[in-house]
């Protein structure tokens, strides 16, 4: 597995390629991407590395995470993904974008090539907030960062139901990678050991 992270966005976004790399098929996660400048950084990395886009994937419905949906569709002609519970935010952007192509349910499986990436449902900073597992290694969105955790004090966010995220996603090894929806990688064993939030569990 390949990944590339491009930083995009006011909110400093991490808009993810992850890319198998035998058969070069590839997912998008999180493409908040605000400009064209910024969209065609992710252009020239999939032209450039030869991948097939066979996937974007949202991991909750905020404008920073799904605003360049419909630029990547059309590009690509590819399906939109995201939980149930969120799809309803893609009305709030370009047409393009609505309705949702694939609706994400707990324990979808993704498959990009030999990859293979499993949906676990991890709500708290929005209803339909998702995380992607895959082999030693989950994307978590705006559920858990490096040190800290998603607010949860937005329109649909809940503190209970965060605990309830954070202790499954305590639950993965140690040395599971963690690939949030911004700022710096870290590991679930750093968290659990560094984070604050993970203490109140």
């Amino acid at each position: 597995m390949q990944i590339q992270t491009f930083t995009v966005g006011m909110l400093s976004t991490n808009c993810y390629v992850v890319n198998c790399e035998k058969t070069k098929e590839a997912i998008i996660i999180d493409p908040g991407l605000e400009s064209a400048e910024e969209a065609e950084q992710v252009f020239c990395h999939v032209e450039q590395c030869k991948l097939k886009v066979r996937f974007i994937v949202n991991t909750h419905g905020h404008p920073d995470h799904i605003k360049g949906d419909g630029l990547l569709k059309k590009k690509y002609s590819v399906p939109i993904c995201i939980h149930t519970y969120d799809a309803c935010c893609l009305h709030s952007v370009d047409a393009a974008t609505r309705p949702a192509n694939i609706l994400l349910e707990e324990g979808v499986l993704l498959k990009i090539g030999r990859i293979t990436l499993k949906v676990m449902h991890t709500p708290g900073h929005t209803p339909g907030s998702i995380s992607l597992l895959g082999e030693n290694l989950v994307f978590t969105g705006d559920t858990l960062f490096a040190g800290s955790i998603g607010r949860t004090d937005f329109p649909g966010g809940s503190e209970k139901d965060m605990r309830c995220s954070l202790k499954k996603l305590a639950s993965l090894p140690e040395q599971c990678a963690v690939y949030p929806g911004h700022g710096a990688t870290t590991t679930i064993g750093e968290e659990k050991r560094f984070n604050p939030f993970l203490h109140w569990l």
